[in-house]
């Protein structure tokens, strides 16, 4: 019976304590305006206005301003070959480089000279004769003149044209017998040598390819949005445009930092069909380092190459990186200490830095360490750069731990 009265007493307890627990007011949430914002962290770069001196990356390729092929100028069969006429040998202007055999050349040598001493005698007895010609005719007693007949001057002219033409061949067999000795006809270096020992040339044959070495040149490429930015030669008297050359045959971090100085002499007429750009040719002294000990340049050697261009006055210049999507900067609010994205319209850049003329206060203060994402008015904490070096080791040290 008691059970009976016990279990309706202690459904009603149960019913009376749940609703009581329901009826507990819940707490309204905070509103999220309420909530600390967590301020982000950056270095800042305050903006001044300075001069900036362009300069123009491109690259060519090393080649000879004067290339041409050595030939015999008489026939004949290759007798010495000396070794300043090997490939890649150098040679200076009048150096002997291969001999031909002299002896026909010098047997026509002789014969000129006999045919010389013959015209010679010939004219003498000519010049003889035309005097007795005239003491004759004065001891007849002619009164008149003597025509040219009866002075023999057209025999004299004849002898004396036989002597010219004698003297002309004997200068030209001299000259050939010369031209066996084939000359450098300029300081330079051999590319190839096409001709051996008792080969037998002509007067066309190439002997070989040989090339100056005084200076060479480079056909360096200058993209349309470049040109504004550099003042090329275009006339003889226009002053030359400085660039440095450094190797582009390997990795750059590995070259030994080798570089060499070219001037900009001139620019080709025409742009490129196909990609509108223009060619300007510069030129290196002593590309061979003959003289000044320089580091050998090779033709056909392909370099990279900074052109200096022109300055580019009362600019801001801003590190690359500190570059937020296309062409967005964050500059720091200095009275709210709060992010503010700007938009800029650089006037140049390359792969380290923008060049930024308009837009930018002097005083302006920039955010440069990377941040995620920085609406509007997010605020801000300056840090210093120990401090951002601390923080991105720590942060380091956390990922590898966790790893």
């Amino acid at each position: 019976m008691l059970v009976r009265i016990l279990i309706p007493l202690m459904i009603l307890a149960t019913g009376f304590g749940a609703w009581k627990w329901l009826g507990i007011p819940v707490e309204a949430p905070k509103p999220a305006h309420e909530r600390t914002r967590q301020k982000l962290k950056t270095e800042r770069l305050v903006l001044t206005r300075e001069n900036y001196p362009v300069i123009l990356e491109t690259q060519g390729t090393i080649r000879a301003h004067h290339t041409t092929t050595i030939t015999s100028l008489v026939p004949g069969i290759i007798q010495t070959v000396n070794p300043c006429f090997e490939d890649g040998a150098f040679f200076n202007e009048g150096d002997i480089l291969a001999e031909l055999d002299p002896a026909d050349l010098k047997a026509e040598l002789t014969a000129s000279e006999s045919r010389l001493a013959r015209a010679e005698a010939a004219l003498a007895q000519e010049e003889a004769r035309a005097k007795q010609a005239k003491l004759n005719w004065d001891d007849i007693g002619y009164e008149e003149e003597p025509s040219p007949l009866v002075l023999r001057v057209p025999q004299l002219k004849e002898a004396n044209a036989v002597v010219i033409s004698a003297r002309a061949d004997l200068d030209q067999a001299t000259r050939n017998l010369d031209r066996a000795k084939i000359r450098a006809p300029f300081d330079g270096r051999v590319k190839t040598r096409n001709v051996g020992l008792g080969q037998s040339v002509g007067g066309t044959t190439p002997l070989g390819e040989v090339f100056a070495t005084d200076f060479a040149e480079i056909r360096l490429p200058l993209a349309p949005d470049q040109l504004p930015f550099v003042q090329l030669p275009t006339r003889e008297n226009d002053a030359p445009v400085n660039v440095t050359l450094t190797d582009a045959l390997g990795d750059p971090a590995r070259l030994s930092g080798a570089t060499w100085q070219a001037r900009i002499v001139r620019t080709e007429g025409t742009l490129d069909e196909d990609s509108r750009e223009l060619f300007a040719i510069a030129r290196i002294d002593d590309p061979f380092g003959l003289v000044s000990n320089n580091p050998e340049l090779r033709i056909g050697q392909p370099v990279r190459a900074a052109v200096q261009g022109t300055v580019l006055k009362d600019v801001f210049v801003i590190p690359r990186s500190s570059l937020r999507g296309i062409n967005r900067i964050y500059l720091i609010d200095q009275a709210e200490s709060s992010i503010k994205r700007v938009l800029v319209n650089p006037i140049w850049s390359n792969t380290e830095t923008l060049v930024i003329r308009d837009g930018l206060q002097v005083g302006d203060w920039l955010a440069t360490s990377r941040l995620p994402y920085a609406p509007d008015g997010a605020p801000i904490e300056i840090i210093e750069p120990h401090i951002a070096a601390d923080s991105l080791q720590d942060s380091t040290a956390e990922s590898s731990s966790g790893s």
